[in-house]
This record gives structure tokens, sequence and C-alpha cells, in this order.
């Protein structure tokens, strides 16, 4: 890891860490010290923390380089962190995301796990100790948490909020996680408000939809027989017509509609410009704060150090995921208004020649950068997960900076990251019809077609599942979604650039941290591991 990214990781992680502390695969009193947010009462059972609190817990998500956004992303056909020189080895930590060799005892697999059960043991006392919109937003946000750790866990830690703090927890399968989160989510709907765009960092009855809409979407894979956890799946129509009606309650909403401009969802003002975001987290103005600046740590890993701002050289994009889009894609670069003139870098994807303000000031010339040994920089389509030099890999720019914020680092840019947009909804939609939904009105050609349109893309022929995914993957890049689709579709351990044999199957599924087994004997580790 290089040592100029160690200085934002150190704040951020004590920020958290009174959320999710190391101990908490276990739930125990430890969460409950004198900085916690959630004081013990006089008979042992915590008491609940602020519900603004509670949305903080959201920050541990995309609060740096790595963790759940990282085990979502570097483990497709999108992102891998290659090794340049002795920089980015961090013990093997991202080549055995991208090469599927991760056990139970690595790093982001484990913090992974205690951010989450931080979570869920903060979200259960307000679902279940409070009323009304409070309540609901708590219930919401556990069953979003519950979510994420039955996707890449497949077993979830349950206890009531009433219990004593060293209480061990009781673990729900896989199968009856998301049983859990449906019925919970349909419980909270009726007390939650309409999104109204100026609600979108809170639950609203659109965030939940969306929410359940992915898990019908997904329920067959989480009902699969958990020896078997790579499928093949059976997708129940009833399933699907789920998913369809949820995603319609989404598009009634007048005040949601597909982006004519792609990057009006991304860039530094998305959150005045974007009428696609349905949940979003806003990014903060210090990165040592506990709302953290997430999204320029997704700039800054793929930026070479003289760009602007001055990046970690970290990150690439495979040259097979790039080629997936057409040239005239807007989704795969796109020269930005009052950004690329002042950067001398496009939106989207960089490879080529890269340009950038002298000395890395914005304000100055644009010139062509050079690299260490003051040759032209030009970042190439080839990259190694071992072996490379600064240059090597197409470098990805999703969440364009403020250029008024770059000289101090970006950090006080406000792009806001979308944890559910409007885009996603519709391809949803349009799976659930090709998986056997019923729809009136529409197809699943023309949904896709017209959200293609509007990104620069030519207009399809036809429609099939395996168009769709790679679909998902031009519109959804770095949201934090790749895994989970590419699992749905069956394809998650298939051979991809620089992992060139199938991974194991089992691995759709991460393993139980060993700490987490060692503490609580109603876990038992996933097949496989």
């Amino acid at each position: 890891m290089k040592k100029n990214i160690t200085n934002y990781i150190i704040p951020v992680v004590t920020a958290v860490s009174v959320l999710a502390m190391p101990s908490c695969t276990k739930l125990d009193p430890k969460l409950n010290a004198p900085n916690s947010i959630a004081p013990t009462q006089s008979g042992g059972a915590p008491s609940a923390p602020s519900i603004s609190a509670v949305y903080e817990q959201l920050n541990s998500l995309i609060g740096g380089q790595e963790g759940w956004h990282a085990m979502e992303e570097h483990t497709t056909d999108e992102l891998l962190g290659p090794t340049r020189g002795t920089d980015w080895d961090d013990f093997g930590t991202w080549r055995r995301l991208h090469l599927h060799t991760w056990g139970p005892d690595h790093n982001q697999v484990t913090n992974t796990w205690n951010q989450l059960n931080g979570a869920l043991f903060q979200t259960t006392l307000i679902a279940e100790t409070k009323t009304g919109l409070e309540k609901a937003e708590g219930q919401f946000l556990r069953a979003y948490f519950r979510y994420l750790t039955c996707d890449l866990y497949g077993q979830v830690q349950s206890r009531p909020a009433t219990a004593a703090a060293n209480a061990v927890p009781d673990v729900l399968t896989r199968a009856a996680a998301i049983d859990a989160i449906i019925a919970e989510l349909e419980a909270a709907v009726p007390n939650l408000p309409s999104f109204n765009r100026t609600n979108r960092t809170q639950a609203t009855k659109e965030a939940a939809w969306a929410l359940l809409a992915k898990c019908y979407l997904n329920r067959a894979v989480y009902k699969q027989d958990p020896t078997k956890p790579a499928g093949p799946y059976t997708f129940a129509a009833s399933d699907m017509n789920k998913v369809i009606e949820y995603c319609n309650n989404i598009s009634a909403n007048g005040l949601l509609a597909v982006n004519n401009y792609y990057w009006d969802n991304f860039k530094w003002d998305n959150g005045a410009l974007s009428t696609e975001n349905i949940f979003v987290r806003k990014n903060g103005s210090d990165p040592r704060a506990g709302n953290g600046s997430a999204l320029v740590w997704q700039t800054a890993m793929g930026f070479h150090y003289g760009q602007a701002p001055s990046g970690w050289n970290g990150f690439a994009t495979l040259s097979d995921f790039y080629d997936s889009f057409e040239p005239t894609d807007k989704r795969r670069s796109d020269t930005l208004a009052g950004y690329t003139a002042q950067t001398g870098v496009v939106a989207g994807f960089l490879v080529g020649t890269v340009r950038g303000p002298k000395d890395g000031r914005i304000g100055n010339p644009i010139v062509v950068l050079k690299d260490r040994s003051k040759n032209d920089l030009v970042f190439t389509r080839n990259v190694s997960m071992f072996f490379n030099n600064e240059a090597n890999g197409i470098r990805p720019n999703k969440f364009p900076l403020d250029p008024s914020t770059i000289n101090d680092g970006g950090w006080g840019s406000q792009n806001e990251f979308p944890f559910f947009r409007l885009s996603d909804v519709r391809l949803m939609k349009a799976e659930a019809i090709l998986r056997g939904g019923t729809s009136a009105g529409e197809t699943a050609l023309s949904i896709v077609n017209d959200i293609r349109s509007k990104r620069g893309a030519s207009a399809l022929a036809a429609i099939t599942l395996p168009e769709l995914l790679k679909e998902r993957g031009r519109e959804l890049w770095l949201e934090g979604w790749r895994r989970n689709d590419m699992i749905r579709y069956g394809v998650f351990n298939d051979p991809v650039q620089e992992r060139s044999a199938a991974s194991d199957a089992y691995r759709v599924v991460f393993p139980i941290p060993t700490t987490a087994v060692a503490s609580n004997p109603n876990l038992k580790q996933n097949f496989g591991y």
C-alpha cells in the first residue's frame, strides 16, 4: 500500500471504529464502551442510538478503497489492483480477491463482516425500540445491512434489542434471512415517506421498493442449497412479477426519470442534477470526519501521482470490460463541460496519453504529463496482477470531482454515491421480464434501448440475458452491483482477464471469518471453506 494513502486510512478507520469494533462479530459489550453510540442501560440491554448516527454506518461501505466495495468489484471482470514494483502488493490482499483465492483470514473479509455486524447491532436497536417514522427508517437500514450480509456471507446474525449486550446472537440461514428481509421491508413501507428528491439521503418508499426488487430478483440465489451455492438457479415467475410490481411503483413517481446525460448522476453536482439517484450518501468536506469524502478514494485510487488531484496510481479496469462499450457510448468516456478543460481528462475510462495541468495545479496550462523517467505518461491497455510499471492499466474515473476543490485534494467535492438508482430499477424490470415475469405495455428490449439512446449507444435489435448482463455492466460499473449480477447470471466463477481458470463454485459466497466462527458457536463455516 502506498505510504501517502495511510495518512487518510487511519482517520477514516478511527471514525467508524465506535460503530463497528473489531469484536463485533459477537456483538459484545465492547460496542458499549464509553465512546460508543449505544450506551448500556442499567438492565444490561443497550439503549438506541440516534437515527442520524445509524445512517452514518453507511459511510463504512464507501469510506475507503477496501471492504464492501472492493469485495463487490475486485472479484469481477470490472476492476483489479495491480502490483507496481513494491507498490500495492499489500500482502496479496488485492490478488486474492481477483484470483478468488481468499480464505477466512482475509483482512477485508474480516473487516467487512465486522462493519456489517456493527451496523446490524445499531439498526436493531432502532428497528425494535422506536415507533413511527424512526422505527421504519431503522427497519429499512437493518434490512439493507442484512441484505449485504446475506449476499456476501450467506449467514446473518440476529438477536433482539432487549438482549443483554453479551448475549450470543442466533443465526439466520441465507434462505431464512431473505424472507426476514422482505417481511421487514414490507412492514416498513407504509410508514416511510415518498421520495421527493430532497430526502434522497433518507429511507423512502422508493428506496425500500428498490431493495425489495433486489430481494425478489435474487431470491432464487439465496434459496439455493448451501452446498451448491452457484446454482443453477430456478427463478420463479411469481418472484419476477414482484420485481416488476416494485419497479413500477418506483417509476410511478414523477420526480424520477432516467437522466438524458449519464454523468449528471455522478459528477460533483449530481445532488442537484440527477433525476435518477434514489438513495445516496453525500460526500463530506473532511476525510478525517465521520462523514468521509468517500468518492475521492474512487478517483485517487486510479489517478497517477502527476494528475489533478494527485493520485495513488493503484486500480485499473480490465481491457475486455472496456471493450464491451461502443466508442460512441458516453458511459465509456466523454468530454465533460467545466471539468475536462481544467483537469485534462474525460469522465469515464482513461487510456492513452495523459494530460493534466502543469504541476498538478488547477489553473495551470494543460500539458502532457510525464512518468518518473520523464517520458510521456501513457496509460496502456495491458495490465497484470503481478508485474506492472506506473503506466499500465486503463484507469476509471466514475465520480469526477469538483475542479474548484482539486488543488486541496478534492476532499471538498460534493459528489453523492448512489446506492439505488432508477436506471438500475429499469434494468431489473427488463431482466424480470426476460426471466418469465409479465409486464403490460413494455418489453425488455424497449427498456434497454430507451436507456441506451440516452447514453449515445446504438439500439439493439434483440435482447437476451447475456446481453442484458453486459448492459448492466456498462450502466452500473463501480456502483457495487457487479459481483451480485455475475452470480445471478451464473458466470461469477468463469475465467476473466488475469484469472485464466474457473474458480471453485463455492466462492460465490465468502467465508465466515475465523474469529467470528470462534466467537459464536451458532455460526458454521460456509461450504467449501
